[in-house]
């Protein structure tokens, strides 16, 4: 598959948008790792995938750097008002989910192998592992935030022909699939 039916892919699985970046072009800030120390979402140090257990910034964006190519996506959901919590945490797991159904259309097609990012905290668990003293259960299926690599996602939405922002009592998450040199240029 080249990045064009990546892409297409993804749309057609649900994803909002989908754009394709070089990683080249990302825009790596180790600073917001400082968001995920603040513990807003309070999984600081609660989850295999968040900081700091999901390893040191600079060695996460070095190891995103050995890619070649990123096909980013969206999902915008509606929010009955901007305090909606519990329809932004239903929303964030939408998105996980179809970021682990990605992850499995595209192993399924030959396509590996990628690095998948996600929106927020890992989900894929009900409760991670780490709470109870336990290794990854699913480390093959785990999903780390793009915030968590370092990613500057109000950037790199734009360059992936996205808007960050959609509109009053919505929630935009992101995802991205990262992929190889050897994965077919994106033509447009």
């Amino acid at each position: 598959m080249d990045l064009e039916q990546i892409r297409q892919l993804i749309l057609e699985m649900g994803a909002y948008r989908a754009g394709v970046v070089a990683v080249e072009d990302i825009d790596f800030q180790p600073d917001f790792r400082k968001l995920c120390e603040n513990n807003v979402c309070g999984m600081y140090g609660r989850s295999w995938m968040c900081p700091p257990l999901v390893g040191e910034v600079d060695e996460l964006i070095a190891s995103l750097k050995r890619w070649k190519w990123a096909v980013v996506y969206q999902t915008v959901d509606a929010l009955e008002d901007s305090y909606d919590f519990e329809a932004m945490m239903a929303a964030g797991t939408k998105m996980n989910r179809l970021t682990a159904r990605i992850r499995r259309e595209l192993t399924r097609r030959g396509v590996a192998p990628t690095l998948m990012l996600g929106a927020g905290g890992c989900r894929v668990c009900q409760r991670c592992a780490k709470l109870d003293g336990q290794p990854c259960r699913s480390p093959e299926e785990a999903i780390p935030s793009l915030e968590a690599y370092g990613i500057n996602v109000s950037a790199l939405a734009p360059r992936a022909g996205m808007k960050y922002i959609n509109g009053p009592d919505t929630v935009t998450y992101f995802g991205t699939v990262f992929l190889e040199e050897g994965t077919a240029p994106y033509s447009r």
